[in-house]
C-alpha cells in the first residue's frame, strides 16, 4: 500500500480505503499469469510496473469504483492530487512552442530501450488532436486545435492548463490522462514547452 495513500486517508475511511483497494487489485488468475509471464524485467522498465496504485487499482474496477463509499475516495484522491502540483518553479508557464512540438511528436521514453539520460517524449498525438498540420493523431482525448485561440491566455487557463499537464486526475479521479509531472514523465522545461505549443498565439495550434 502507497503510505501517501495510506497518510491522506482520514481515520474515520482508512479501513474503507484499504478494504476498497484490496477489492478492486483483485484478478482473475490466468490474467495475473498471463501479465507475470508476459512480461519481464529489462533495463529501466521493472516489473512493479504492473503493480496499480491505489487509485489506478479503484478506477479499473467499475463495481467498486461506483459505489457511494469510492466516489468519496476517489473525490479525496482528485483533492489530493490537486494539492500537490507545483508551479512553475520560476513562475513562468510558457516555454517553446517548437521545442513542446516535438515533445508533442515524441512517443519516446520510459521503456526497456531507453536510458535515465534519454528525454522522454509526451506522445501527446497519441491521443489528441492538436495541429491541423498534422494527419496522424488519435482520438481518445478532445481535439486541441485553436486551444489557446479560443480560449485565451487568462492566469485561470494558465493554472488549468498547468495543472491538467502535470496530473490529470485533480480534476477527474478516473482520467485516462498520463500522470506526467507525478510519474516524472516529462520535465518542468518540457511541460512549458507543450504549454507554449498550446497557447502562444505563433504555435500552429493557434493559426
Amino acid at each position: 500500500m502507497n503510505t501517501l495513500y495510506v497518510r491522506y486517508c482520514t481515520t474515520a475511511v482508512l479501513l474503507t480505503c484499504l478494504s476498497l483497494s484490496a477489492q478492486a487489485q483483485t484478478v482473475d488468475a490466468k490474467f495475473e499469469a498471463m501479465l507475470s509471464s508476459g512480461f519481464r524485467a529489462q533495463g529501466i522498465a521493472g516489473l512493479d510496473r504492473l503493480k496499480q496504485d491505489p487509485i489506478q487499482a479503484l478506477c479499473s474496477d467499475p463495481d467498486v469504483r461506483n459505489t457511494p463509499t469510492a466516489q468519496k475516495v476517489l473525490i479525496e484522491e482528485q483533492t489530493k492530487a490537486m494539492a500537490a502540483i507545483k508551479p512553475p518553479s520560476d513562475g513562468k508557464y510558457l516555454g517553446s512552442w517548437k521545442a513542446g512540438e516535438a515533445v508533442a511528436q515524441s512517443g519516446r521514453g520510459a521503456t526497456w530501450s531507453d536510458t535515465t539520460k534519454a528525454p522522454n517524449g509526451g506522445g501527446c498525438y497519441n491521443c489528441h488532436q492538436i495541429s491541423k498540420q498534422e494527419i496522424s493523431y488519435g482520438n481518445i482525448g478532445p481535439s486541441l486545435t485553436g486551444y489557446g485561440k479560443t480560449r485565451g491566455t487568462s492566469e485561470a487557463i494558465l493554472t488549468y492548463t498547468w495543472n491538467r499537464i502535470n496530473n490529470s486526475k485533480a480534476y477527474n479521479a478516473c482520467s485516462n490522462m498520463p500522470r506526467m509531472a507525478h510519474f516524472n514523465l516529462l520535465t518542468e522545461q518540457q511541460i512549458k514547452d507543450v504549454m507554449a505549443l498550446l497557447l502562444d498565439p505563433e504555435s500552429p495550434v493557434n493559426k
